[in-house]
């Protein structure tokens, strides 16, 4: 009875629950419309670039000099960051000293005392270095030469013993100096085959004439170097070769005590007469009155290259008118590339410089344009140049030229040999051995106003003299017109025939 009681109640009640009626929820009101939010771009942050960290702060490298009762120089620069040093001898003369008629010679002669010293021959002398880990290489350009190599701390006496031999016995044997000349000759009949090098050949004379120290590649040309002799050589080394004409250049692990009291083991006695050459003339600078061509039939590409006599290291206008070339041409973001190569897309890449030496040296423009643009190419150089007036260097460009200049400074000195090839440097421009923080600070202080006024002066177009290497063909239809010159073919000089 129980059970069916509570069953009833329990069916009694679901029954109950289901007819109840349910309670209807309360509509909230509408709530109000608001505009949609876009969502963010992805690509927002493209529009400002990044701003560049704090650049570190320049420490240019300490270079310190002596000199021994002999006259001879001691360069010094000090890293002791590892135990390596660069060990290197200095000369006072280079390709500037070739006699007329025989460029090349100082090269050659250079090579050559590398060929054997003091009794040792060519294979002897190499093999001694290279029992101390060195093969030291020669450098030549038109104002000195040096000789050295990169070798570690405890093997850098035994190295600069070598050194001093072939600086002050170099055995300038017949069969060394055949030897040599034969591969000069042969690397220069191969170079005879560049554009780039007839274009330099043909620059270096237009600019500066062919009886001028700077008229010509150091290297030589195959005619002028087969004229060369042993006993050229010999009275080379015999006038320019000397304690007086040379410096001991020593950087990374060792110290100027440490370079002098070598210098004096090794070079204390030498009584060389060799002596520093008088600076080379500077050159005039006429109006440009003819086009010079090389010819080279079938060429794809025309090599252009423009320029006049620039300054001198030590000049006032030196700084502000590096500041100006590089505005012109010196980096990718210059007005002449910007124009050739991002522009018009005529040549993978034009650029300028403004070599100073320790007389006047070049101011070079130069590109390698597709041969069927060779007229609207120069067109371009020439509106370029005719832009510096028309256009003045802005604050922008020039502070671009600045800071790039400025910061390429310590890829100069990030290894031992760099250190010794700057040292090189200002024993033969002989400059003062805090030239390089003369250098910042004469680059930091230009003034906008004296940047400009170098580059009027020294990039003007019409004293631009202009030199090509293309088709003869393609020159005379599409440089003719341009009336920028006569036109006039200077061809390549004739080349010895090579004995192999």
């Amino acid at each position: 009875m129980r059970r069916l009681f509570v069953a009833v109640s329990v069916l009694a009640l679901a029954a109950a629950c289901r007819t109840a009626p349910e309670p209807v929820p309360e509509t909230p009101p509408p709530a109000p419309e608001t505009p949609s939010t876009p969502a963010p771009d992805p690509e927002a942050f493209r529009a400002q670039p990044p701003k560049p960290g704090e650049p570190p702060e320049l420490v240019l490298p300490k270079f310190e000099q002596a000199k021994l009762d002999n006259g001879l120089t001691v360069l010094v620069s000090t890293r002791k960051e590892l135990p390596l040093a660069y060990v290197g001898v200095a000369f006072a003369s280079g390709g500037s000293e070739d006699p007329q008629g025989k460029a090349g010679l100082a090269d050659i002669t250079y090579k050559t005392m590398l060929e054997g010293a003091a009794g040792k021959d060519s294979q002897a002398l190499d093999q001694a270095f290279q029992d101390l880990g060195v093969s030291p290489a020669v450098s030549v350009n038109a104002d000195g030469a040096s000789l050295g190599t990169r070798v570690l701390k405890r093997n850098a006496d035994a190295v600069l013993a070598l050194l001093a031999d072939v600086a002050r016995k170099p055995n300038l044997a017949q069969k060394d100096f055949d030897r040599r000349k034969k591969l000069q000759l042969a690397e220069l009949v191969r170079a005879m085959g560049s554009p780039g090098f007839l274009a330099q050949q043909a620059y270096l004379d237009t600019v500066f004439g062919p009886e001028h120290p700077y008229g010509h590649p150091v290297s030589g040309l195959p005619a002028t170097v087969d004229t060369v002799t042993l006993k050229d050589v010999r009275s080379f080394y015999q006038k320019n070769v000397g304690p007086k004409a040379a410096a001991l250049v020593m950087t990374g692990d060792v110290t100027l005590d440490e370079a002098v009291a070598l210098a004096k083991k090794y070079f204390g006695d030498w009584r060389g007469s060799g002596t520093p050459p008088p600076v080379p003339p500077t050159p005039p600078v006429p109006p440009r009155q003819q086009v010079v061509f090389v010819p080279k039939p079938g060429l794809d590409q025309t090599v252009m290259v423009l320029g006049r006599p620039g300054v001198a290291v030590g000049n006032p206008d030196e700084y502000p008118l590096e500041l100006a070339t590089t505005v012109f041409g010196g980096f990718f973001g210059s007005r002449l590339n910007m124009n050739l190569r991002e522009d018009k897309g005529y040549s993978y890449g034009a650029g300028a410089s403004a070599d100073a030496r320790l007389g006047v040296g070049p101011l070079t423009a130069s590109s390698a344009v597709r041969a069927n643009v060779t007229g609207p190419a120069l067109t371009e150089f020439f509106h370029e140049l005719k832009g510096i007036r028309e256009r003045p260097i802005t604050q922008k460009e020039l502070e671009a030229a600045r800071e790039g200049l400025i910061r390429a400074f310590p890829g100069e000195f990030e290894t031992v040999e760099g250190l010794g090839s700057s040292a090189s440097q200002l024993f033969f421009l002989r400059r003062p051995m805090d030239e390089f923080a003369r250098t910042v600070e004469g680059l930091q202080k230009a003034t906008p106003a004296e940047v400009q006024r170098v580059a009027e002066a020294y990039l003007a177009p019409d004293a631009m003299q202009v030199v090509l290497v293309g088709d003869p063909e393609v020159i005379q239809q599409q440089v003719g017109p341009l009336e920028l010159g006569k036109l006039t073919p200077k061809e390549p000089v004739a080349s010895p025939t090579v004995k192999r």
